[in-house]
């Protein structure tokens, strides 16, 4: 079997098991992924089956991503996502926590940017991944990165209560809040970093509750097959040609120039 999956990833599952998942059911040795997504994300991943495919990753590996998120505020986690080790910070209370100084926030950090990795990453540095150093105990910092976030925008939902938390009383912990995003940014841009990011400039303290990933390039989630429903009988028909997805990936880059 050659080509490629549009596999819609569940959460609980790190990409490598997505990957040993198809490879048995395909039979498969030569199968790989196009863009790691986090365990408890859910959404896209590009996957290839055999040779042909996987040779084709490096003009998939830089394809932009986009996202949809939802942010904590009000406490900080080791890995900057809900699965570390939480710690509250100062309370959403306790600052004018209004829609402007969050939209202040989101713009500075949009565009091209300079962005820390999380500590628990797989960046290696000094031929260890810093996530294997952050569990002995042992934290790394990676050196900022330069990327570019192309949006990063609130989604306002009637379901939630507003941003502005009830008044303050001294010495009284008002609890956090969630905000839900809309991120497009470049390859190696960290939703996670994002999250922390705007939590430090808000004062508060920030990660990243929920994470799914919508688009990768040209290729949208909604065109993308949940990897329960794939079987060793359904697995070949949902295979897409190497010459399709590369046409697809040439189109958008033609369209974007």
């Amino acid at each position: 079997m050659i080509g490629f999956l549009l596999i819609d990833k569940p959460d609980g599952m790190t990409s490598h098991d997505v990957v040993a998942r198809v490879r048995r059911l395909t039979g498969e040795k030569r199968v790989g992924h196009a863009g790691t997504l986090d365990p408890f994300a859910t959404g896209l991943l590009v996957v290839g089956v055999g040779r042909v495919a996987t040779r084709e990753f490096p003009k998939l590996v830089g394809l932009g991503k986009e996202y949809e998120a939802e942010f904590l505020l009000g406490a900080t986690s080791d890995t900057d996502d809900r699965t570390g080790t939480l710690l509250p910070t100062l309370s959403v209370g306790s600052m004018n926590y209004q829609r402007l100084a969050l939209e202040t926030a989101i713009a500075e950090l949009t565009g091209p940017i300079s962005q820390i990795p999380p500590n628990y990453s797989a960046i290696k540095i000094g031929g260890k991944k810093m996530y294997e150093a952050a569990r002995e105990g042992k934290p790394m910092v990676a050196k900022a990165r330069e990327v570019n976030v192309y949006k990063f925008e609130i989604v306002d939902d009637a379901r939630r209560p507003p941003l502005t938390p009830p008044p303050y009383e001294e010495g009284k912990r008002e609890g956090t809040t969630t905000i839900s995003v809309r991120i497009a940014c470049s390859t190696g841009t960290y939703i996670r970093s994002l999250a922390r990011d705007l939590g430090a400039k808000l004062g508060v303290g920030g990660y990243v509750q929920e994470l799914r990933r919508t688009s990768v390039g040209p290729f949208r989630v909604q065109e993308a097959i949940p990897l329960k429903t794939l079987t060793p009988e359904t697995v070949e028909a949902a295979l897409l040609p190497v010459e399709s997805v590369l046409s697809r990936v040439g189109a958008s880059a033609t369209v974007k120039g």
